[in-house]
């Protein structure tokens, strides 16, 4: 099956509204696994047309059926939010959308494409390290004494 080529969310596409159901239903099997509670639950469609205006947001699908957050910053690509309908898991769709990341981070002259992961979900864990990210660091939100992210890296060649 193909889903065609990766595009970009623009802050005013009709797709907004879509992108954060996708984000939701995704994300949705984190609650009262994870602690403290996604991020995810202060997505707003205004929050997500926000991103799309000042960052990037690439999807795959129409409606999309995988889509990723980009953000740059000093010396590196952020991924985050890389959200994959349920029923299309296992078709390559997080990796199509991890090579965008790298080309964006390519085109921006950025070295590294970097994301974080929870603790809690070694599945992501074991996923990203197949992409060929590496664990880099920890980090704790605030208010709390021990480790709940785990950041990695993957160079850009």
């Amino acid at each position: 099956m193909t889903f065609g080529t990766p595009y970009q969310i623009a802050p005013d596409s009709p797709q907004i509204g879509a992108v954060l159901s996708l984000i939701r239903g995704s994300f949705a099997f984190m609650d009262g696994r994870i602690d403290p509670p996604s991020s995810m639950h202060r997505l707003t469609e205004k929050t997500v047309a926000d991103h799309a205006a000042r960052h990037e947001i690439w999807a795959l699908g129409t409606p999309p059926l995988a889509v990723v957050f980009l953000t740059a910053k000093p010396g590196r690509l952020y991924l985050g939010k890389l959200a994959v309908d349920a029923s299309m898991r296992g078709q390559g769709l997080a990796r199509r959308l991890v090579t965008q990341a790298e080309v964006r981070a390519r085109a921006l002259g950025l070295p590294v494409v970097e994301l974080e992961t929870r603790v809690e979900l070694v599945e992501n864990h074991a996923a990203f390290a197949r992409l060929g990210f590496v664990k880099t660091g920890e980090s704790a939100h605030p208010g709390y004494d021990r480790p709940t992210s785990i950041t990695m890296q993957k160079a850009i060649a």
